[in-house]
């Protein structure tokens, strides 16, 4: 009877996007009772509220939700007669709810003490983390659902792979593979955030070195070092882990309200 509970949770794991559809209200002749669930993602659908053109319409209306980044739940009311290609003749209303829209593609360089802090914050956002690391034995034995683990070699190598828009998070143990890190985020450029693990004198120093290699100015000054939101101190890896997160937030937020979402 639930097995869309099983379904949603199986997309909610692969960070998938869907739009929840449910039949919340019946009068007269309708092809399913009140609570029949559907669920859409942007390629598929799942079980069903009754079939025919009324379902091909919720669809319709699902996909719609999820190509325009709606967050906002949806109410509708459908005659099932002649307009909607349906004999029935009752009449049904719709709840669609979209949900795990992702916010923020996120990578994390390095697997430890703050990135096992950081990781599992990441992951109850609407985020979908690309955790990196050479060190295979970093890494928990359990990982966060939505958690993608990468163990890589050169993790520089995987700044190519990233998506563009993507949040980059650099904090690893290495300040050599740090500084390779950020020329190679900083060139590529086409980043929402890129924030960098360190202190002030860490900032300076990096500076120095990048200006050396040929960055320009403005393109050093999008990187965010100190990283997370000053008005959270402390030097545990949790707190730490929660300015960072709260910086993410106020981050993919500034342009959801952009964008008017």
């Amino acid at each position: 009877m639930h097995d869309w509970i099983e379904t949603l949770a199986a997309l909610q794991r692969r960070g998938e996007p869907c739009v929840l559809v449910t039949l919340v209200e019946e009068q007269g002749s309708t092809p399913r009772d009140a609570g029949a669930k559907l669920l859409v993602t942007a390629e598929r659908s799942y079980h069903s509220i009754g079939g025919g053109h009324l379902e091909l319409r919720a669809i319709q209306i699902a996909r719609d939700l999820l190509a325009s980044g709606a967050r906002t739940p949806l109410l509708e009311r459908f005659s099932l007669g002649a307009s909607l290609g349906q004999c029935c003749g009752g009449v049904t209303l719709l709840l669609f709810e979209p949900l795990g829209r992702v916010c923020a593609e996120v990578a994390v360089f390095g697997a430890g003490h703050v990135g096992r802090a950081l990781v599992p914050l990441l992951a109850g956002l609407p985020c979908r983390v690309r955790w990196i690391d050479s060190r295979a034995g970093e890494f928990p034995e359990q990982l966060p659902p939505g958690v993608e683990q990468v163990v890589s070699e050169e993790p520089v190598d995987e700044v190519d792979e990233l998506p563009p828009g993507s949040y980059c998070i650099v904090m690893t143990h290495d300040h050599q593979l740090d500084l390779a890190l950020a020329e190679r985020i900083l060139r590529r450029g086409n980043f929402a955030y890129f924030g960098l693990i360190g202190s002030r004198t860490k900032r300076a120093r990096f500076e120095h070195r990048l200006r050396e290699r040929g960055l320009a100015a403005e393109a050093i000054a999008r990187m965010r070092c100190p990283l997370g939101l000053p008005e959270v101190r402390g030097k545990l890896p949790l707190e730490i882990a929660i300015a960072v997160a709260g910086e993410v937030i106020a981050t993919y937020g500034a342009e959801r309200d952009r964008q008017g979402q």
